[in-house]
């Protein structure tokens, strides 16, 4: 049997996917006007790499070059296929791009947006990272200053590793923007620019799956998230932006979400966990972001728009309180993640550490019932501290075994103890080098003394003792280390009238404060809350402001 002639082969391809074939009528229009590489079809035409590898099978007779450093179609083939899928009516066909004249118009936008692409921290597939392209950003900047009133609005970005929230703050320098993230390497290079570009720009640290800043619930007007593209992801992220927004019946929530056209049951899980906010769809605009990867969904994604309708309130608390933890498409905390329990063997040694006599206070999810110990939710633990009947407990022992890395000074921060031993993964990023355990000893020197116990109690496990120091000879860093769910220019102008070493009135401590600090939108949250760039730079502000002469 003769194998079929390429052009059926193609045509049999584009047919299996009927009203929805143009976009691969689209892909054999570009081979046919000049070399493509894989990734290039992908992206521009929006089409999973599955479709787009069996375009190439299926043409491969009639192609030059390779698919992965560029193919097109032979010339003496080219006007064959052009005819035969309509090519030239595609073109006629093809809508305006009307962002067109305002790309040309900002050029000062897409090359900042490139740079800054470029220099950012690596992504981090644990975290379902993949790149945006830099004319996605800047267009998405062009269409919320073109869709919403954003002179004097605060916009929240739910998670910002796409760095919109540079390119859309340059855009409307009017517009403040609070950019809340997990990753707190994006949180000090978003900080950063911002601060060198003169943006309004604020950059807070938080894990969605504990909560949201106390400083930033009921604070903005418009939410844009791109979130992990899970129901479980999806749910969560537009929970906490509901949770964000100042005003439920005006706000609105921007998403981006895509899905394979060959996995619609998976869209319609992810558009149920939305439906399930009571959330309303207001617009849909296909295909509008575009990615350096995610080929599975066609590096695409679409716009979504949503607003909190009477029902939203009612059902928001319920939702966001039964939150996975495993929230991912990659990773450990990815959906098919093993479900976390502690062996009661590392748990017991672990407590064995911890304990000074008497059983400690258990922290984590990973515990195995004991009788005589209270356990606390880390989550209750992050985001308010210990519970008042164990608000300065002589142990703890923390199960932070799922770390995925700020974990495990968030809890340091958080708990208030003589001793506390925290289980972490060997591989954790504050122990991997000489250099991250020292940064991470001299961040919480002040507090705790640590030891670093590698390897214990099993080779996958670490575990990182902290026994409490004494206000000693940094007792302002002392004061706002153990108070960490204080206002921090609160807690800090009360270090300075305690521990200054002189009379100081409050007004005239808070005048000290004022005068130490470099960004002084860092005294309006809670240390806890602030990335670790930021906690580090305040502490030394701090430190360096008591000892500066009156």
């Amino acid at each position: 049997m003769n194998p079929p002639n390429p052009l059926d082969a193609v045509a049999e391809v584009v047919a299996g996917f009927g009203i929805g074939a143009r976009r691969v009528r689209e892909a054999v229009a570009l081979l046919a006007e000049g070399p493509r590489t894989l990734d290039e079809l992908v992206r521009e035409c929006a089409l999973p790499r599955r479709t787009v590898e069996a375009l190439l099978a299926a043409a491969r007779p009639d192609l030059d070059g390779n698919p992965e450093a560029g193919a097109a179609l032979r010339a003496d083939r080219a006007d064959a296929y052009r005819e035969r899928f309509a090519t030239a009516a595609l073109l006629a066909t093809r809508p305006a791009d009307p962002f067109a004249a305002q790309l040309a118009a900002h050029p000062e936008l897409l090359a900042a947006a490139r740079a800054d692409i470029a220099a950012a921290p690596a992504a981090r597939a644990a975290l379902d990272h993949v790149s945006v392209t830099a004319e996605t950003v800047v267009r998405r900047a062009l269409w919320l200053a073109g869709t919403f009133d954003l002179p004097g609005a605060r916009l929240l970005c739910v998670g910002d590793h796409d760095l919109t929230s540079l390119t859309v703050a340059a855009l409307v320098p009017e517009l403040a923007v609070t950019v809340v993230d997990l990753d707190e390497r994006l949180l000090e290079f978003v900080e950063d620019r911002a601060a060198a570009r003169g943006l309004d720009v604020r950059c807070l640290y938080a894990d969605f799956r504990f909560g949201l800043p106390e400083s930033v619930a009921g604070s903005a007007d418009l939410v844009l998230t791109d979130p992990p593209y899970t129901p479980e992801g999806v749910q969560l992220f537009l929970g906490r932006g509901v949770q964000g927004l100042r005003d439920r019946t005006t706000g609105r929530l921007v998403m981006a979400y895509g899905f394979s056209p060959a996995h619609p049951a998976l869209g319609m899980k992810v558009q149920h966990a939305v439906g399930e906010l009571e959330l309303v769809t207001e617009a849909i605009l296909p295909a509008f972001n575009r990615y350096h990867g995610a080929q599975a969904v066609g590096s695409a994604s679409d716009l979504y728009v949503c607003r909190p309708t009477a029902r939203t309130r009612q059902v928001l608390d319920r939702r966001l309180e039964r939150a996975a933890v495993r929230i991912y498409t990659h990773g450990a905390q990815s959906l098919e993640g093993a479900a976390h329990t502690l062996d009661p063997e590392v748990a017991e040694a672990v407590t064995t550490i911890a304990s000074d006599g008497a059983p400690p206070v258990l922290v984590g999810p990973g515990w195995p019932r004991r009788d005589g110990a209270s356990a606390v939710e880390l989550s209750r633990v992050l985001t308010a501290g210990l519970p008042a009947a164990s608000a300065r407990p002589a142990t703890v022992a923390v199960d932070l075994a799922e770390d995925p890395g700020p974990w495990l000074l968030r809890t340091l921060l958080a708990v208030n103890a003589e001793r506390v031993a925290v289980l972490v993964p060997n591989n954790h990023p504050d122990l991997g080098n000489a250099a991250a355990q020292h940064a991470l000893s001299d961040l919480l020197a002040a507090k705790y003394t640590l030891r670093l116990r590698r390897s214990t109690p099993t080779p996958a496990h670490a575990v990182v003792e902290a026994r409490a120091v004494g206000a000693g000879s940094s007792p302002i860093a002392h004061h706002l280390l153990t108070r960490a769910h204080g206002r921090t220019g609160n807690v800090w102008r009360e270090a300075l009238v305690r521990h200054a070493g002189r009379a100081l009135t409050k007004n005239e401590a808070r005048a000290a404060v004022a005068a130490a600090v470099s960004r002084p939108a860092w005294l309006e949250v809670r240390l806890v809350d602030l990335p670790r760039h930021a906690v580090r730079g305040l502490l030394a502000e701090a430190e360096a402001g008591a000892k500066a002469p009156a």
